[in-house]
């Protein structure tokens, strides 16, 4: 399929639809496969096709810079994440057993309601394992497959990229394809309309402004006044620019640091 394909195209192919398609698009890289020689199928589902409206390419600029790739991470070629907690691989021999991760793929793959797709990638622990590009290793394929599930359904509605905030919700809030994280404390989403929650503008075009969306919250969700774990994430997060890796820094942060 060209990479500019459009809805009608993509509705042709099969019949699919492109929701689920978005869940799907990157299942190569969780087996370390080239995109140009990854399999059409997986388990008997179409994966590994192109996302339409460009929002998988918008999705990555969110994260990764544009132009060609080039290794940032010596002695580090692996399809596993660094993690910035710790600097070390997300790779953990006993719990990523061969046939235990490709059973959770399996699961989190073949499943054919978009909507129990997204929630599955929301909590999906296997899959905040993987990077998003062996380039850029701090990045997060979880993360970014929900951002491009986030953007595609809003460019479905009609929206522009510049049309769009990041909202911030109260956790349990949960907005099929448009919550990119969901925690203990708060949710996050990409929308047109912030329904009068705290938000901050996108900007008029994608690129690693995580930083830049953060600082412009009409209010924070962090207690970074009084809560010392709280002012660390924050500190940290008005640091990071990529997408995938910010969002996956809550999570991790969250996860090692449970209060």
């Amino acid at each position: 399929m060209p990479e500019n394909a459009s809805l009608t195209d993509f509705q042709g192919d099969g019949g699919q639809d492109e929701m689920v398609a978005a869940y799907r698009h990157d299942a190569h890289k969780m087996n370390g496969q080239p995109h140009d020689y990854a399999p059409e199928t997986f388990a008997g589902v179409p994966v590994n096709q192109t996302v339409p409206h460009g929002a998988d390419g918008d999705a990555s600029a969110l994260s990764r810079p544009n132009g060609k790739p080039e290794q940032t991470m010596e002695n580090h070629e692996t399809l596993y994440r660094l993690s910035l907690i710790e600097g070390e691989s997300r790779y953990d021999p006993e719990e990523f057993t061969r046939n235990g991760v490709e059973s959770a793929v399996r699961d989190l793959l073949t499943k054919n309601d978009p909507e129990t797709m997204h929630r599955a990638w929301l909590e999906s622990g296997v899959v905040s394992a993987f990077n998003e590009s062996v380039y850029y290793p701090y990045t997060s394929l979880k993360y970014h497959t929900l951002l491009v599930a986030a953007l595609l359904d809003n460019y479905r509605d009609g929206h522009e990229f510049a049309d769009l905030l990041l909202v911030v919700d109260r956790a349990g809030e949960i907005v099929p394809h448009r919550t990119v994280y969901a925690g203990d404390d708060f949710a996050l989403r990409i929308d047109e309309s912030a329904g009068g929650r705290p938000s901050a503008r996108l900007g008029s075009r994608p690129w690693r402004s995580w930083a830049s969306a953060w600082k412009r919250l009409t209010a924070h969700p962090l207690d970074a006044a009084h809560d010392k774990y709280d002012m660390v994430l924050d500190a940290n997060l008005r640091r990071i620019g990529a997408w995938s890796t910010a969002l996956q820094y809550i999570e991790d942060f969250r996860e090692a640091f449970d209060r």
